[in-house]
């Protein structure tokens, strides 16, 4: 049960952001008020919700009393006391912290693991995975940085995703990828085991974090790989170093004041990313808690070829649509994760 002074300090907030929006704030102010009440008009809705189906019970439970309306009243309560925990439980997730770069767009980074020449194509394969999904939820996915193998692999890709909730999406992707299947370079029809490395992080904004340029160096080169759109021969090629953290950003497209710009965007997120797993880490010791928030040292997912299957190992679920999946069909999936983290913020809640 959510307290009732709670939901009465809610309703009044909204309510003062509703009148000071009303009354004309100056530029800044206004824009810090509307995000506000952007981000809290939903949960109110929850707690109107909320209320009215407790004063709808209320109000049919008098009726009995009343031998007119008694029999209305009793076919009406059951209704009522059945869509009530559901309405509570909506409410109460409505009411989690929120992960403030939810909202965000997104830097993607896929890198082939142990494998070899199938761990490549394997991290091709997950490129096109999520340029699926993206192109399902009318996302944009733009390439920032890819280095092709021979075979058309991937050596490493850097994708920028930008559309609604993108980061509140992805972000339970970052981990280990790991794929069975008989790979092309397989004569003999064994199946091999590879692994892909994902990582999804929130786009930095300017205001999150500020970069001394006396702790860059900035190098110049030339551009080399198998071939492809995004590898050219000239000295445009760009790598920049953060020397505090030894963070290395390189990016390789036709326009050397281009790659300045590219790197420098993922250096931020980098960086920004680096920043939010300090403070996740501060939190909460407990590598349960660090679902969805960047921690990527162990095995997230198994795609088994052979038969078919998805498993994901943090939330045992295992899903005989593989072909799908690989399309993009990737829902079901991140749905089932969303799920499971909201379950265990509310399990700490009540603690």
């Amino acid at each position: 049960m959510v307290p009732e002074d709670r939901l009465e300090q809610i309703l009044q907030r909204f309510q003062y952001l509703e009148a000071a929006m009303a009354d004309g704030a100056s530029g800044g102010d206004i824009a810090t008020l509307a995000k506000e009440y952007s981000d809290l008009k939903p949960v109110v809705e929850q707690v109107q919700a909320y209320r009215k189906l407790v004063a709808d019970l209320a109000e049919a439970e008098a009726m009995l009393a009343d031998p007119d309306m008694k029999e209305l009243a009793e076919e009406e309560i059951p209704a009522l006391k059945a869509a009530l925990p559901e309405a509570e439980h909506q409410l109460q997730l409505s009411l989690l912290p929120k992960d403030k770069a939810d909202a965000r767009p997104a830097i993607l980074e896929i890198r082939p693991g142990t494998g070899g020449d199938e761990a490549a194509l394997f991290a091709g394969d997950l490129l096109r995975m999520y340029q699926r999904y993206a192109e399902a939820r009318g996302w944009k996915f733009e390439i920032l940085e890819e280095q092709a193998t021979e075979l058309g692999g991937i050596k490493e890709v850097v994708a920028h995703i930008k559309g609604e909730n993108v980061f509140a999406r992805l972000k339970y992707e970052s981990g280990v990828h790991r794929v069975q299947r008989v790979p092309v370079t397989e004569s003999g029809g064994r199946i091999h085991t590879s692994a892909a490395t994902v990582a999804v992080l929130p786009e930095a904004e300017d205001v999150d974090i500020k970069i001394d340029a006396n702790d860059l160096r900035i190098d110049t080169m030339r551009s080399s790989g198998a071939g492809g759109q995004h590898v050219n021969t000239t000295d445009s090629a760009v790598r920049i170093t953060h020397l505090p953290t030894g963070t290395v950003v390189t990016s390789s497209e036709k326009s050397q004041h281009r790659n300045r710009e590219i790197a420098m965007q993922v250096l931020r997120t980098r960086l920004y990313d680096l920043e939010r797993q300090r403070i996740d880490s501060e939190r909460s010791e407990s590598r349960a808690s660090q679902v969805g928030s960047g921690d990527r040292s162990e095995r997230i997912r198994t795609y088994n070829f052979p038969q078919g299957r998805m498993s994901d190992h943090r939330i045992n679920l295992t899903l005989y649509k593989l072909d799908q999946i690989m399309q993009g069909d990737l829902d079901e999936i991140i749905d089932a994760l969303t799920a499971d983290d909201q379950a265990r913020l509310l399990a700490e809640l009540g603690q």
